[in-house]
């Protein structure tokens, strides 16, 4: 009897062919561009330990207790040699324009990546779908999939994969699109080919940093969350400080002026994502009929949207310092008086503090 020849090995996959593959499949889904980088963030992880050790992580205690974590991709997921890297334009084609919104002060101001539906799940499905893809093609591989769900670094990440440079506000900028878009992530085990950074770009600029409301940027690529209004309004789950209040105007969810005043921005491109379309009236709702929802209405309405996490109370904290800044009417003072005796005690100091702004003690 003869005897079997055992299968040949197979051959290694070729891995800048499928870095390519994978560039392709991912702008398939609808990612706008894709990198790879390797996992060396020594650099970053000094930075971040020496922005925790100030204190300006604020009440985000996550932060200090997944430490070096963030900086060290193969501690969070064993075997993790690269990271391949996406972006997603957010910004709302059809949304009634920021610099309207926040100029007019009865409205109430969502920053745009909050008015469609919850960024999260949209892109952690895609880069899930483009893991399958690439399991079919090479057999099973080490992965775990991320969008500001971890502890990730994820503009640095971004940054040395090629996606763009950190700009002096802290957030992401390319030439071509600006900063208007998300970021997602796969850790894999896949020795893949990384792709080159790219050189900074915002020059001598200093606009966004000159046009923060709370000067929380307070030197280049320096941010400090205890005074940010997206902190504020979204990190923050008590009391937001009363000298820091004025300063938020009418911007109940986040904050977008150090994009909008981003030279950059002008190449800035809409979502071609249909999930990120503005929802509920969000992009120009008042500031009274928000305040005037329900918890219920609340839960319903914010179904599917980033800002259901932060909850009804510190919504309704949010919009009562709005309703604060906003100029005196009848509407206005009737919308706070109705939640006076609010049953949170949070609620309830905030509509105080707005009843004073309007000389209502």
């Amino acid at each position: 009897m003869s005897a079997t020849a055992a299968p040949a090995p197979k051959a290694p996959p070729d891995w800048p062919a499928l870095a390519a593959d994978i560039r392709r499949w991912g702008e398939a889904l609808g990612f706008q561009d894709m990198g790879i980088s390797g996992t060396d963030l020594a650099v970053e992880e000094r930075r971040l330990l020496d922005w925790l050790a100030a204190g300006r992580h604020g009440a985000m205690d996550y932060m200090a207790r997944h430490g070096t974590t963030r900086a060290r991709p193969a501690e969070l997921v064993p075997g993790t040699i690269r990271v391949i890297t996406a972006r997603m334009n957010y910004r709302p084609p059809a949304a009634r324009a920021s610099g309207d919104v926040l100029a007019d002060p009865t409205k109430a101001y969502v920053a745009r990546y909050a008015l469609g539906r919850d960024y999260h799940k949209v892109l952690r499905g895609k880069l899930q779908r483009l893991a399958g893809r690439i399991r079919a093609v090479i057999g099973d591989f080490g992965y775990r999939v991320f969008t500001d769900s971890a502890p990730v670094l994820e503009v640095a990440l971004a940054a040395r994969s090629g996606l763009g440079w950190q700009g002096k506000h802290t957030l992401l900028l390319t030439r071509e699109a600006g900063s208007w878009f998300f970021l997602g992530e796969i850790y894999t085990d896949l020795p893949l080919p990384v792709t080159p950074p790219q050189t900074a770009h915002c020059g001598s600029c200093s606009a966004c940093i000159d046009i923060c409301p709370t000067a929380a940027i307070v030197a280049p690529y320096e941010l400090d969350a205890r005074r940010c209004i997206s902190y504020l309004t979204i990190e923050l789950r008590g009391s937001i400080p009363e000298d820091l209040r004025p300063l938020i105007g009418n911007r109940v969810y986040g904050c977008d002026d150090c994009q909008l005043c981003c030279p950059w921005n002008r190449f800035a491109q809409d979502a071609a994502e249909t999930a990120f379309a503005a929802r509920n009236g969000l992009d120009n709702a008042d500031l009274v009929a928000l305040f005037a929802w329900t918890e219920a209405e609340f839960s319903a309405r914010m179904a599917g949207s980033a800002i259901r996490r932060i909850g009804y109370e510190c919504w309704s904290r949010n919009l009562a310092v709005g309703l604060g800044n906003a100029p005196g009417s009848a509407a206005i003072v009737a919308a706070l008086e109705a939640r006076a005796d609010d049953p949170s005690a949070l609620v309830r100091e905030h509509v105080a503090w707005a009843l004073r702004q309007h000389g209502e003690d």
